[in-house]
């Protein structure tokens, strides 16, 4: 199972450096954005599912990678929502980390965004800011990776159960990168 260190690590990481967008900015983008959630959700379903099949310690094997898979999947779907919206010049670590982790670790990112209105003032994210935000998800992350190592000793029951979080989690990242994206962001640049 993965430590704390070692989770927030791989956050910094994964938020680091946004992907390209598999996707052009759509005319409709809430519609296109709602199917890119869609797709996305089902996608994480089943790669969680099935790395989540392995009983035992073998099973313990496959926490982290089925965790990577999943968060992969969703910083793709951030991407893409904001290239629906034709904001892609806008995704940056702190972004990509409130989408990811907002419904998870709130607490963790009160200081990266706010919304105000129908703005999103988000705040610029220096690299202190980003690894401490990183370190409080990855405590949260670690207590998930806990609990996901009991669903490897019910493989059949564990897997649609994990599957079924990854689907529910991926929609609530899909959610919130539409919330960020089909708003205006105003980057606060204090003086």
């Amino acid at each position: 199972m993965a430590d704390q260190a070692g989770m927030s690590e791989r956050v910094l990481a994964l938020v680091s450096q946004p992907p390209e967008p598999g996707c052009l900015p759509s005319p409709r983008p809430a519609d296109a954005a709602a199917q890119a959630i869609e797709a996305a959700a089902g996608k994480a379903a089943l790669a969680a599912g099935a790395l989540a099949l392995p009983p035992g310690p073998l099973g313990w094997a496959t926490i982290a990678p089925e965790m990577l898979a999943v968060w992969h999947i969703q910083r793709q779907l951030v991407a893409d929502i904001a290239a629906l919206y034709g904001r892609s010049a806008e995704l940056g670590p702190a972004q990509m980390l409130w989408c990811l982790f907002r419904h998870t670790a709130a607490q963790a990112l009160r200081d990266l965004s706010v919304r105000v209105g129908e703005r999103v003032i988000v705040r610029p994210a220096t690299q202190a800011l980003l690894q401490r935000a990183a370190g409080a998800i990855g405590l949260q992350l670690g207590k998930q990776a806990a609990g996901r190592a009991l669903s490897r000793w019910l493989p059949v029951v564990g897997a649609a159960g994990v599957g079924a979080y990854a689907w529910w989690d991926t929609r609530q990242v899909g959610r919130a990168a539409l919330a960020l994206f089909e708003r205006e962001q105003v980057i606060d640049n204090p003086a």
